[in-house]
């Protein structure tokens, strides 16, 4: 009941609201990028969502296109900017994912969407964090974020599939802004963001 009827409408109503009252830092936050990148300040990028159906995801862009000599893009960690880094601190850079949750493709809380490319390599305990929607946040955010390995985020993700709930939910969304608050877990020593999955 919960998870198909209470939680996607739950999901829609505050997503609108939410997003309704924070609508003039979304729009200062996005008018700063777009001058700071001297250009779009929106991300969007393919991700598959519940049953692997994939979406266009959308965030704010944090980081510079850039290429070297050659022209190949320049690493995360080069092309990340100052103001950027703030950004993605702060989890600013997600608010734009309300779209997303209003559009029906995302929650505020479930397994963070990953790459269409790792697709092939999940084994069959893997694959089931894709029965539920993607989230903003979930259970593997707030129990390491980017500071754990790919077995264990899976294991947490998984996790969350088997025992979501309206209480779960809550826990997760409080402890996500205590990690908001903190700052943590936001990337891997000698990583600016998660290393790429490779497969068991």
């Amino acid at each position: 009941m919960y998870q198909k009827l209470s939680k996607p409408f739950f999901d829609f109503v505050f997503a609108l609201i939410f997003g309704l009252v924070i609508s003039p830092l979304i729009l200062l936050v996005g008018f700063l990028l777009a001058i700071h990148l001297r250009g779009n300040p929106f991300f969007f990028q393919r991700r598959p969502g519940k049953n692997e159906r994939v979406f266009t995801l959308i965030k704010f862009r944090t980081m510079r296109n850039m290429n070297d000599a050659s022209g190949k893009l320049l690493s995360d960690a080069q092309r990340l900017t100052k103001f950027g880094k703030w950004v993605r601190s702060t989890s600013l850079d997600e608010l734009p994912q309300l779209l997303n949750i209003l559009k029906g493709e995302m929650s505020w809380v479930g397994p963070r969407p990953l790459l269409p490319e790792y697709l092939p390599l999940y084994n069959d305990f893997q694959r089931q964090r894709h029965e539920v929607r993607p989230g903003i946040t979930g259970w593997a955010q707030v129990n390491g974020r980017n500071q754990i390995s790919w077995n264990d985020k899976f294991e947490l993700d998984v996790f969350y599939v088997k025992r979501i709930s309206f209480a779960l939910d809550c826990k997760i969304l409080l402890k996500t802004l205590q990690k908001v608050v903190t700052r943590s877990d936001i990337s891997q020593k000698g990583n600016v963001t998660m290393p790429p999955f490779k497969g068991n």
